[in-house]
């Protein structure tokens, strides 16, 4: 009769769980005892201690030489663990008219280094992409010891990417279209970064990331519109951003609204009749747009139709709970903007963002936790 097995698939399954409850409690709290995890998780000591031990195993988890007090009638001493610097890094990136801003972040969402890595203009693609390489570069460099280091330096174990221009669903990689104020062409941020990060690279554009980044303060119904340079929308649907077939959904400059003497005009068209673009450039400049607005009413109408003309398209489209105005100028125009909305057939409530400073960073570096902290549960499992 042959031997039973040592284990089964459901005490396999049970194993997994609990290992995962274990890891997702050290990610919360950085370090515990064997004690600490029991009661953080609700299973036994010694479940908790068994976990452990197949979590050391698989270099997962270390013991960090840190003890309990105890003795002298305080009971046993306690051991403290912790992830292991081998369970890994990710990088958080931004792509944006102003240059490369790179976060390298542990499991525990703290961030061990940052670079800022400038960009001229105009940017050309060659340009982005050495910055950007230059950034991973360094960030690579700054993983803490005993981080996978694999020959020529330690690699983060997955990227999360930002950029400031449309980017292509399957590819990954920067699309060109007409009046796109950060022009830097075909760029593949997947192949810049596939030599510095040992596992996947994901791209999307910077208003879908600040977009995600807000779902805590607007909920899972909801468009984002980021005014700045550049125009964009991401419309939050069941609490996932609507990317659209190749997606490019959400590029609203060439949205026909409102424009001088109430005839329709391309979103862009109306920033260019204000005289508020940066020279050379479709880019609209937020500064000039602030100063005009503040010093004409009129201007200060004509943008605050402008908008609404575009939530009405927008609500008309999508039927969102709120429109959130964002970007470097989108606040500043709450109140013109929510009278101009107030007019429309359809109205819907108008706020403004929550997150001001670099949302699409902020979602980037979200969701790059949540990859890496996934990936460090799938080893357990694995």
């Amino acid at each position: 009769m042959d031997p039973a097995p040592s284990s089964s698939p459901s005490l396999d399954l049970v194993r997994s769980l609990t290992d995962e409850r274990v890891l997702r409690a050290l990610m919360r709290h950085r370090r515990l005892t064997r004690a600490e995890l029991a009661a953080e998780t609700g299973i036994s000591k010694p479940t908790a201690g068994e976990s452990v031990r197949r979590l050391e195993e698989r270099g997962l988890v270390a013991d960090t030489g840190e003890r309990t007090p105890g003795g002298r009638g305080r009971g046993r001493v306690g051991s403290y663990y912790a992830l292991s610097p081998a369970a890994g890094t990710a990088l958080a990136v931004s792509i944006a008219p102003a240059g490369i801003t790179g976060e390298l972040l542990d499991a525990y969402g703290e961030t061990i280094a940052r670079t800022a890595h400038p960009l001229g203009r105009p940017a050309s693609p060659s340009s982005v992409a050495a910055a950007l390489a230059a950034a991973a570069s360094s960030l690579g460099a700054a993983a803490p010891p005993g981080a996978a280091a694999p020959p020529g330096g330690a690699r983060p174990r997955l990227a999360v990417v930002s950029a400031a221009d449309p980017v292509d669903r399957a590819s990954g990689r920067l699309v060109h279209l007409p009046d796109s104020p950060f022009l830097v062409g075909e760029l593949d941020p997947v192949g810049v970064l596939a030599g510095h990060v040992a596992g996947p690279v994901t791209v999307d554009n910077d208003v879908n990331w600040a977009a995600r980044a807000e779902r805590e303060h607007a909920g899972d119904d909801f468009a984002y519109l980021y005014l700045g340079e550049g125009l964009g929308c991401a419309t939050v649907g069941g609490g996932a951003v609507t990317r659209g077939r190749s997606g490019l959904a959400g590029e609203i400059a060439h949205l026909l609204t409102v424009g001088p003497g109430g005839r329709a005009v391309p979103f862009i068209e109306v920033f260019g009749r204000l005289g508020v673009r940066r020279p050379g450039s479709t880019a609209i400049d937020p500064d000039a747009l602030l100063a005009a607005i503040a010093a004409r009413e009129p201007d200060r109408l004509l943008v605050a139709r402008a908008v609404a003309g575009v939530v009405a398209a927008i609500v008309a489209l999508a039927d969102p709970g709120l429109i959130v105005l964002g970007g470097p100028w989108g606040p500043s125009v709450l109140a013109p903007v929510r009278e101009a909305v107030g007019g429309l057939p359809r109205t819907v409530a108008v706020e403004a963002a929550v997150l001001r400073r670099e949302p699409a960073l902020a979602g980037a570096r979200r969701d790059a936790l949540d990859r890496l902290r996934g990936a460090i549960v799938a080893d357990a499992a694995a």
